[in-house]
């Protein structure tokens, strides 16, 4: 019984816990459960909703730990395979004063990439709400692609709205051009598409918000929202029928770590929509989130309960 459903590779992060030393240098690490996809059911799970994961983890110390993490955040892990054959991911992250930290993957046939498609006969629908997908599973391998192909092919089957995030990560994909095509193949199956601007200039040659927007809007039929996220601007959302606004963000005062915003304001959307919000009232929560993700060192630690996002919201004179 799960009211949502991602898929994605788990990662063992090792941040680094000094400031504006590079990876080469620092010698001091902390370890986080991180994943783009593994961000957003760990948020969905913290602000009270069921969560399922999808993926297959190694039979080794980080792959035990990432299961361990995901019991610990209350994610259902019946649907994540573990094996002997391959190692979990890891990957090194800096930390910087301001912009963005560097990252530095050790993921090349990894467990996941080696994802059993039998593990996806398991899936129980009949209580899914929502199923969240992002461009990184299938970037990781063709094994993995084509699972999540036959994912694709069975929430439409099954009748359950979707959401898809680009989450470009150009370094596992043998092309620019391949990148590309390929996610915005995935992007026309979905109900809601979520790019970010600087993704769009990627994937659409426009950072114009209204022309990002028409392109996924016209790119298949399943699509009914496009919501461009602007980071501390806000975002825009654009609807099937022509209808566009933006929802304007919250100012951060300190900015700890920017990864990790993007999977928050899918948490808060996705969230805000099982709640039966407003589309509206549901980016304003999207954009409360991802402005909570900024101010933590970990990739999902940032992310509110559902008290802690009622006292940021009440504190910006927001009520949802």
């Amino acid at each position: 019984m799960t009211e949502f459903l991602t898929i994605g590779e788990p990662i063992a992060l090792f941040g680094s816990k000094e400031v504006d030393l590079s990876l080469k240098d620092a010698t001091q690490f902390q370890k986080f459960l991180a994943g783009a996809e593994v961000n957003v059911a760990v948020g969905v799970s913290r602000l009270g909703h069921s969560s399922t994961y999808i993926s297959q983890v190694g039979k080794d110390p980080f792959g035990d730990f990432i299961i361990d993490a995901l019991k610990k955040n209350k994610i259902e892990t019946a649907l994540v395979g573990q094996t002997p054959d391959y190692w979990t991911a890891f990957q090194l992250k800096d930390r910087v004063s301001t912009g963005d930290p560097s990252i530095f993957y050790f993921r090349k046939g990894s467990a996941a990439a080696h994802f059993d498609p039998n593990i996806l006969r398991n899936i129980d629908f009949s209580t899914l709400k929502f199923a969240h997908l992002s461009g990184i599973f299938p970037a990781i391998s063709q094994q993995a692609c084509q699972a999540f192909t036959q994912l694709i092919e069975l929430l439409a089957h099954h009748h359950i709205p979707t959401t898809f995030d680009p989450n470009l990560r150009p370094q596992l994909w043998e092309s620019t051009e391949k990148m590309r095509d390929t996610l915005n193949h995935f992007a026309s199956f979905a109900t809601i598409v979520l790019p970010g601007i600087n993704e769009g200039e990627i994937l659409v040659g426009s950072r114009d918000p209204n022309e990002i927007a028409d392109f996924y809007l016209q790119n298949g039929t399943a699509t009914q929202i496009v919501i461009v996220k602007l980071g501390e601007e806000g975002a825009f959302i654009k609807m099937k029928q022509g209808e566009a606004y933006t929802v304007p963000g919250f100012h951060v005062t300190k900015v700890v770590d920017t990864v990790g915003a993007g999977d928050g304001f899918a948490v808060g959307l996705l969230t805000g929509l099982m709640e039966n919000l407003s589309l509206k009232e549901a980016v304003i929560r999207a954009n409360a989130v991802g402005a909570l993700a900024v101010q933590s060192a970990g990739d999902s630690d940032g992310y509110p309960t559902k008290e802690e996002l009622d006292t940021f919201l009440k504190a910006q004179e927001v009520v949802l």
